[in-house]
């Protein structure tokens, strides 16, 4: 019989149940388990291992380029970041309200250590996140002008219930570049949170994308649902952090 169930399992995409199936019904036959007892251990292990799998998806389609998490993050080394704040945020009821977050400090400060932190705390709670460096998202938003493909990628986009964009700086930038940004944060607007590290200050904006109409839409629509932390504290990247296991990066 067992020869019979494990082709049949597999034939039904039950993996989980294949793997424990035979664990399962030793453990039944030694405590004398009724059937009902084994179906239900069975299904748990098929739930779980269906689980894990979507979590490591959820990691792999996030594309996170370093393996950071908060309880890697210095706080002891960082006095310009509160930990109690950060904790709070790591409830991720900021996502439940559809906030966004801007982190604004100087380059080696942890913004990017704490934007993945946040990220990585979302995906392992089964939501669907994905991390950007702001240049390349800028590059694939104008690849996607060339093809006519801009609102099919924004519709991708606005599916991520957390958009990390980090290190939104001095760029050079395009009208068209500029519009099909404004166009996924008008998108994402009260429907999905999106997270933002940057550098520059809300009023240095009007530099950087050079539309001061744009940009006053932007940054009224960010602030309206938005938390916004300014660390203002010691670069992590100085020499007197060289030696920290610090796994930090802004």
């Amino acid at each position: 019989m067992n020869q019979d169930l494990h082709p049949l399992l597999t034939q039904l995409h039950l993996k989980g149940m294949a793997h424990a199936l035979d664990h399962e019904l030793q453990r039944a036959e030694k405590e004398a388990a009724p059937v009902s007892e084994v179906i239900h251990r069975l299904l748990i292990q098929e739930q779980l291992y269906r689980q894990e799998r979507s979590q490591t998806y959820r990691l792999k389609q996030a594309t996170i380029p370093w393996d950071w998490t908060l309880k890697t993050f210095p706080f002891d080394q960082q006095p310009g970041v509160s930990k109690a704040q950060i904790q709070q945020l790591a409830g991720l009821s900021f996502l439940e309200r559809k906030e966004n977050i801007v982190f604004i400090g100087n380059p080696g400060t942890g913004k990017s250590g704490l934007a993945i932190g946040l990220l990585r705390q979302a995906l392992l709670s089964g939501y669907r996140g994905r991390f950007y460096h702001a240049q390349d998202l800028i590059d694939d938003l104008y690849a996607s002008l060339a093809d006519r493909t801009t609102p099919k990628l924004i519709n991708h986009l606005c599916r991520y219930d957390l958009l990390i964009i980090d290190e939104l700086g001095y760029l050079t930038l395009k009208p068209e570049q500029v519009n099909a940004f404004f166009k996924l944060i008008g998108e994402r607007y009260g429907r999905k949170s999106t997270l933002i590290t940057t550098n520059l200050d809300y009023p240095e904006w009007y530099d950087l994308f050079q539309r001061k109409t744009l940009v006053d839409a932007l940054v009224d629509r960010l602030i309206h649902h938005c938390i916004t932390i300014r660390i203002n504290g010691p670069s992590l990247r100085a020499p007197s952090h060289a030696k920290a296991k610090t796994n930090s990066k802004s």
